[in-house]
């Protein structure tokens, strides 16, 4: 099993480049099921969760052609399996995305329940309530979804108890065939939800209201091919700008999109570190010796992300004072608390809220990755620790970053993987 050995204590500096987002690729992928025609994507990752997601695409059906930097083709001309099997996806949550693009084209689905880390309930209830809404029989068995529409879907009103974005996707690619109007209500405005409308839109999808609470769609009767380029990942580049701040660092991100992170930039500023936009793809991150601590709500975009949270909470071991990180999307989202104790971090749970003191030195240590999230968290706490970090279970790591050493080491850190 592979893992990452670090020796903390080196600023980071020079420049990294961000690349596309693994929540947008991994949607846009899926919509590819929705016609048969050939659809381009430009910045697709490669990263696992994608590797997994075209070899169910590859399985449905579908044939891909993967060319450098970054440019999948994918033609599915014809689905021959609409199943998403155990095998393939028990490892990546995503899997209920091509549940509606396979409701919507054939006419039926059968999707298992999804996997991929173990960082709380993740219910597909929404998905499921939203598909009955529009016509779907839905039912469960054997640990998979049974979704059928015989004669097709038809146009409604879609309320959302709870915002999702993974529902929103969904729901966004099962109605785009539905006949009359949809509308979805409490919808995510993620730029993920975004950057699939737009993709839909260019494939002849009628979308209004992507990025807003509402979103109202007309169904149409085809789609065709297309050519698209995925949106950077923010949370690559809000990790890379932590690990600016927790090293002292002095660090440019290029092809990023700083309007995506500005709940976190302004808890960066609020921390004592600079941040500086340079343009509309680039922002300079600089460290600061004098850290100050902050509190944190994760909440749904445009909020503070939930998916930052375990990043920011290595950089608050830094700070002075205490800092207040509450988790309001995942119920079991500090399973790195344990492993930054071991670095000597001074941290408490109570319930969803753990309170940070600091500043701790940290010094290196054995830990171990538990989700993906969590994962980055620890390798940011070795780049700021004193001595040797090793951390295991990096293909955890793999599900969201490609190769994020690599970056690192360019940026000056001492980080190398191993067996």
């Amino acid at each position: 099993m592979e893992k990452l050995i670090i020796t903390g204590g080196v600023p980071l500096g020079g420049e990294v480049a961000i690349g596309g987002s693994k929540n947008s690729a991994l949607p846009a992928l899926a919509a590819c099921l929705l016609t048969e025609e050939p659809v381009v994507l430009h910045r697709v990752p490669g990263v696992r969760d994608i590797r997994t997601m075209q070899s169910l695409l590859g399985a449905i059906g579908a044939r891909l052609e993967r060319r450098n930097q970054g440019t999948v083709t994918v033609q599915a001309g014809k689905i021959e399996r609409a199943e998403a099997p155990y095998e393939l996806v028990r490892t990546m949550r995503a899997s209920s995305l091509v549940l509606g693009p396979l409701v919507a084209r054939t006419g039926g689905a059968r999707v298992s329940l999804p996997g991929g880390c173990a960082i709380g309930a993740r219910p597909i209830n929404l998905h499921v309530s939203g598909l009955e809404q529009l016509g779907c029989r839905i039912g469960q068995s054997h640990g998979y979804i049974v979704a059928e529409a015989r004669e097709g879907l038809r146009g409604a009103l879609v309320h959302f108890d709870r915002i999702t974005v993974t529902g929103t996707e969904d729901l966004m690619m099962a109605a785009v065939f539905a006949k009359g109007e949809t509308v979805l209500e409490n919808a995510a405005r993620e730029p993920e939800v975004s950057d699939l409308a737009e993709l839909l839109v260019k494939m002849g999808a009628r979308i209004e209201g992507a990025g807003t609470s509402t979103i109202r769609m007309e169904g149409v009767g085809r789609l065709h091919g297309a050519e698209h380029t995925i949106i950077p990942d923010r949370i690559e580049a809000g990790t890379f700008a932590i690990a600016a701040a927790i090293t002292g660092g002095d660090l440019k991100i290029s092809g990023c999109a700083p309007g995506h992170l500005q709940a976190l930039i302004a808890k960066l500023g609020q921390a004592g570190v600079e941040v500086t936009i340079e343009s509309e793809s680039s922002m300079r991150v600089r460290g600061s010796a004098g850290l100050r601590s902050v509190d944190v709500i994760t909440e749904e975009y445009p909020g503070f992300a939930t998916d930052l949270q375990a990043q920011f909470m290595a950089l608050m071991t830094q700070a002075e004072g205490i800092s207040l990180i509450t988790e309001t999307i995942f119920e079991n989202r500090f399973m790195h608390v344990l492993e930054l104790a071991r670095m000597g971090a001074n941290i408490r749970v109570e319930g969803r809220q753990a309170m940070v003191a600091g500043p701790r030195a940290l010094g290196g240590a054995q830990v171990i990755a538990s989700d993906l999230r969590a994962s980055a968290s620890l390798v940011l706490a070795g780049l700021a620790a004193a001595g040797e970090t090793v951390v295991d279970r990096v293909y955890h790591l793999d599900r969201g970053y490609e190769r994020i050493e690599r970056k690192l080491e360019k940026a000056g850190a001492k980080i190398r993987r191993t067996q």
